[in-house]
């Protein structure tokens, strides 16, 4: 067999590795004999798998677990949530909001809101409060608002209407209103002032509710020159909404017959007159002054005299007033609506007041019902100067040698001045030899009086007109020029300081 198979006519070829056998081969016969060839190391032992063994904790390089982390953070938060309860703050309230990992930090920020004049309570109200870095949050808006002017003694208030200035940014949320503030013309020593009273006003954004309200009140006929002065008396008015607020209180006034252009004028002058509630205050007062004998087409006339009625409680002063007149003036329901149509500021006299003013003219040698007839025609008299009244009677009565009638007739010659008007008047109508009343040369102004003194005579018509004409209207004038003088003065007292 075995010859068979070598001399067989088609031997098979042996078999031979392939090429990529080939080289494991050789890597392998070479890794051998280079082992081979290097002597062993005495005493070297093969390496062994180094036991898995879990760190010491009081090694210095140890890492806690997850686990361990977040128990050591609950139990922190636990001292923290400890401390606000003791505090009189309810912890539930900053629940979701990073707070300080030790209960030091916590405690300086509840004693540097302390500090600030912030009670426990105002940190119970708004807790968020001790969410806030004092170095990071505090101390630069504080700083700020300290460079502005606020008052130190102001900050407890502000913080407690707006705590939420605390998160606020001084670049982004504060400069920008300030700087608002300032384009619309408030001097920079009354924007403190401004938010002082209105700190609401911080967090306000330039071009929602705050540029709308003033483009509304210019479209009105409010002088572009006045709205920092607006502003400034009552910064509230930002935050009115046109539509819900100003809108209805114009249009309301207007419904009563005041023009827009008065309405401005009022608004300019006295502008807290919007933050009285029409439906709470307004409306009703209007109702109480008809239902008290004012006639409805003299409601502008007093609204524009005094304002601030709007805002009062009317209908109880109404009551107690018209029962004093009644009582002591002996004045009827009927002329009491009167009284209030000429001077409505009589709502407020006192009757100690009242009292002295008809003391004094029954002492003149009035009887009661003149002074009634004197008062229903110009209640001025009850709240004028008594030096003022007392110089101009003793003239009247030395000098002018008139009879009593005339001055019951004519009252309001108390109004005037004695040497600014009533003196230099009369020593010329008395050159002139000219009998009249004294209406004809005190009920005029400057230029027609000297006109008037430019005639020979004086006609029985022109006598009679002015005898016959309504002293209303001198009373209107009084009391717009009083106000020129004592509107505003008294009302910026409480908010300048």
């Amino acid at each position: 067999m075995m010859k068979s198979l070598l001399f067989s006519a088609h031997p098979t070829p042996p078999l031979l590795p392939t090429p990529r056998l080939r080289r494991l081969l050789r890597l392998r016969a070479s890794s051998t004999s280079a082992s081979a060839a290097a002597p062993p190391r005495a005493g070297r032992r093969s390496p062994r798998p180094a036991p898995s063994r879990r760190p010491s904790p009081s090694s210095l390089y140890a890492r806690p677990s997850l686990l361990d982390m977040e128990r050591e953070r609950a139990a922190r938060r636990a001292d923290v949530d400890a401390f606000l309860a003791s505090l009189g703050v309810d912890p539930g309230g900053l629940a979701g909001l990073e707070l300080p990992v030790t209960v030091d930090v916590m405690r300086e920020r509840a004693e540097f809101l302390e500090s600030l004049g912030l009670t426990r309570e105002d940190l119970a109200a708004y807790p968020l409060a001790l969410g806030c870095s004092v170095r990071k949050n505090m101390v630069p808006v504080l700083d700020y608002l300290g460079k502005l002017g606020v008052r130190r003694d102001a900050l407890p208030d502000l913080l407690r209407r707006y705590p939420q200035v605390l998160h606020a940014s001084v670049v982004v949320d504060l400069a920008p209103v300030v700087k608002y503030l300032q384009g619309m013309d408030v001097r920079p020593n009354d924007v403190p002032r401004v938010l002082e009273r209105y700190p609401e006003l911080l967090g306000f954004k330039l071009e929602g509710t705050m540029s709308t309200s003033i483009a509304y009140l210019v479209g009105i006929g409010v002088a572009r020159r006045q709205i920092g002065s607006v502003i400034t008396r009552f910064p509230e008015v930002l935050g009115m909404r046109v539509g819900k607020i100003i809108k209805p209180f114009v249009e309301y006034l207007e419904g009563i017959g005041l023009q827009r252009f008065s309405v401005a004028r009022i608004i300019e002058k006295k502008p807290y007159v919007l933050g009285f509630g029409l439906e709470d205050k307004v409306k009703p007062n209007i109702e109480v002054l008809i239902e008290f004998g004012v006639r409805k087409e003299a409601l502008a006339s007093i609204v524009m005299q005094y304002p601030d009625l709007l805002g009062l409680e009317l209908r109880d002063k109404l009551v107690a007033q018209q029962s004093l007149f009644e009582s002591v003036i002996m004045v009827s329901r009927d002329d009491f609506g009167r009284v209030i149509e000429r001077m409505p500021q009589a709502i407020n006299l006192g009757r100690t007041a009242v009292l002295k003013h008809v003391n004094f003219l029954t002492a003149c040698g009035f009887m009661l019902s003149q002074v009634s007839k004197m008062v229903v025609a110009c209640p001025q008299l009850l709240a004028l100067n008594m030096d003022i009244m007392r110089m101009n009677f003793e003239y009247f009565k030395n000098e002018m040698e008139r009879d009593l009638k005339e001055l019951v007739e004519f009252p309001a010659f108390f109004t005037y001045g004695l040497e600014s008007t009533v003196r230099p008047r009369h020593e010329m109508v008395s050159r002139k030899g000219f009998t009249c009343s004294l209406g004809w040369f005190l009920n005029c102004s400057d230029a027609k009086f000297d006109e008037r003194m430019k005639y020979d005579t004086i006609g029985v018509e022109e006598m009679e007109a002015e005898e016959s004409s309504d002293t209303n209207a001198f009373a209107e004038e009084v009391e717009s020029e009083e106000e020129e003088y004592s509107d505003y003065d008294d009302s910026d007292d409480e908010f300048v300081r």
